[in-house]
């Protein structure tokens, strides 16, 4: 799922700077070197990191609880998972576990952990840590995030080597939830009364980042787990995480070398950024970080009618847009709405079928007018009612790439005759709306997964859809699909990689005949860093793994962690 986290302000692709430090950067250009603030030295192996936007920071470590948000890299980088999801060259990398088996027709798995790996505090890991780390979650369900127990029966060590995991039912897809799950040391958390609130401020973890060096209001350190089961790893000995109060000044921190690794949007990068330290400051922007949705509440009409959605979406010109508001960083969504995240998983047939992502403003009105739309005297349509079709498209206010793409899609719907204007709302309130059902149009993110599975359940699934007023996770504009479910449950049973991909061809070409959402664009996994300090960071000329910071759902962070060494030791 890619997603700010609940709670959590996060420094983002709408983080982009305000219009006079704006001005600033892009007039000045080159010459700001000139005037640029000197940097507070520091060893040449440690790494600056900005990936979350606060005022403060409060010490936070506890890699299950929902009740707040954990500081980076609590989920990837001071606790591990099992397996690690490569999303750019779509595998699962093993970690923690180390291989895998389906028994009793894949009702039962089991997963054999690594051998010779120690907690920090040189306590030996085994699979006893896997099955109390369940068992725990079972226990308070406000930890299972990703709703584990929902499928499974039971979970239990056959050995110090290996875990059993028992189905409810046969449900192939839990395998990338279980797996993507941080696990904690039995002898730890045992002893904690109340693990949802336990702040863990001194983490007893698997990672290679565990030692609280440095924690203060404006600045935490993060130094190297003594006991880090890979050799020789890691090779940079700390991570530093300074407190940015806001988008510009974590944004001019990037430009200005106080940072060297960085998940940020920044507009005209090659100019504003690399430009600045041509061969030293470098980007990485893939389409891998989910998709970009426009999202029409299907609860109200005329949103249930699927001849409304595919119109308003070629009343979009998506070309514009990605300028305007993208910078060119990404392209125009095809109608299957998945990301390059899947890009070797794509059915052309599907993507051929779908014209309703074309801008055709032409097409848009005599759709428009067809389903029984109008125009009145004033210039806008109507319902059938009578009563005026007007309509807010919901953004976040100060995510400005959003701000300029709502902009774009408004001005687009107008000249379809649709009576629409953008209103913005704070990060919470947004999310508030979106979630309860609370709108009529919304921006929103998609929820991916190693499969198309997880993307369309949570696109078309009836499993998702909530009531109007209750919080849904990812079904924000309340749709299902018979045929969809059917799909879907087809695919939980399904254990071969042929079968697994038909249905997901099926889903792709159900999503394009059906319209459950509009899709504007792949979003980009945004990613600078100072190559000039750190050399392993992925790249378009090496691409191992996710580059961005932000890209911590399934733990990708480590392999980079893992990866990267101070310039001194390069090759």
């Amino acid at each position: 799922m890619t997603r700010p986290a609940q709670g959590r302000r996060i420094l983002r692709g709408a983080a982009a700077l305000p219009a006079l430090a704006w001005l600033a950067l892009s007039s000045l250009g080159l010459t700001l070197a000139g005037c640029s603030p000197k940097r507070t030295p520091l060893p040449p192996d440690v790494l600056i990191v900005s990936q979350e936007q606060q005022a403060s920071w409060v010490r936070n470590f506890n890699p299950l609880t929902p009740a707040t948000a954990a500081r980076w890299p609590t989920l990837a980088g001071v606790y591990e998972p099992l397996f690690v999801y490569n999303s750019v060259q779509a595998k699962q990398v093993p970690w923690l576990g180390t291989s895998f088996e389906w028994r009793e027709g894949a009702r039962v798995l089991h997963v054999t952990t690594r051998s010779g790996v120690k907690w920090s505090d040189g306590q030996p890991f085994s699979a006893r840590d896997v099955a109390f780390t369940f068992n725990l979650i079972q226990r308070f369900r406000a930890l299972d995030k990703r709703g584990t127990w929902a499928f499974l029966e039971s979970v239990r060590a056959l050995d110090d080597h290996t875990v059993e995991f028992r189905f409810q039912r046969v449900y192939v897809p839990g395998f990338d939830e279980l797996v993507a799950v941080q696990i904690v040391p039995e002898h730890v958390w045992s002893k904690v009364e109340d693990p949802v609130r336990f702040p863990n401020e001194h983490p007893v973890a698997t990672g290679p980042f565990t030692e609280v060096k440095v924690f203060r209001n404006q600045v935490y350190e993060l130094g190297r787990n003594p006991y880090y089961w890979q050799e020789g790893v890691p090779k940079v000995s700390a991570l530093r995480f300074p407190a940015y109060p806001s988008n510009d000044r974590a944004n001019l921190a990037l430009v200005y070398d106080e940072v060297d690794w960085a998940g940020n949007f920044l507009p005209a990068i090659d100019r504003v950024y690399v430009g600045r330290a041509p061969g030293k400051h470098a980007y990485w922007f893939p389409l891998t970080a989910g998709s970009i949705f426009l999202y029409a509440n299907t609860t109200r009409a005329p949103f249930s009618d699927v001849r409304v959605r595919k119109a308003l979406s070629m009343a979009i010109d998506r070309p514009l847009l990605v300028d305007v508001a993208l910078h060119r960083y990404s392209r125009p969504a095809d109608a299957t709405g998945l990301s390059d995240a899947y890009a070797a998983l794509r059915d052309s047939t599907a993507m051929a079928a779908g014209d309703w992502v074309r801008h055709d403003l032409a097409a848009a009105k005599a759709q428009l007018d067809a389903a029984g739309y109008t125009v009145g005297a004033d210039g806008f349509r109507h319902l059938p009612d009578g009563k005026p079709w007007k309509y807010e498209v919901l953004v976040v206010s100060g995510w400005s790439d959003w701000v300029r793409a709502a902009q774009v899609i408004v001005r687009g719907l107008r000249e379809a005759g649709v009576d629409a204007s953008v209103r913005t709302y704070d990060f919470s309130a947004w999310f508030q709306r979106v979630q309860e059902g609370d709108f009529d149009l919304s921006l929103g993110w998609s929820f991916e997964g190693p499969a198309p599975y997880h993307a369309y359940r949570y696109l078309m699934s009836s499993t998702t859809m909530k009531p109007v007023g209750t919080a849904s996770l990812g079904n924000w504009h309340r749709y299902s699909s018979k045929t969809a479910d059917q799909l879907l449950a087809e695919f939980e049973r399904a254990t071969e990689p042929a079968v697994q991909r038909a249905l997901g061809d099926s889903l792709q070409r159900l999503f394009v005949a059906e319209a459950p959402a509009i899709p504007l664009y792949p979003n980009p996994s945004w990613a600078e860093y100072h190559a000039g300090r750190f050399t392993g960071f992925p790249s378009k000329e090496d691409p191992y793994a996710d580059p961005s910071p932000n890209k911590f759902d399934r733990g990708e962070p480590l392999l980079v962690l893992t990866r990267l060494a101070p310039r001194k030791e390069a090759p």
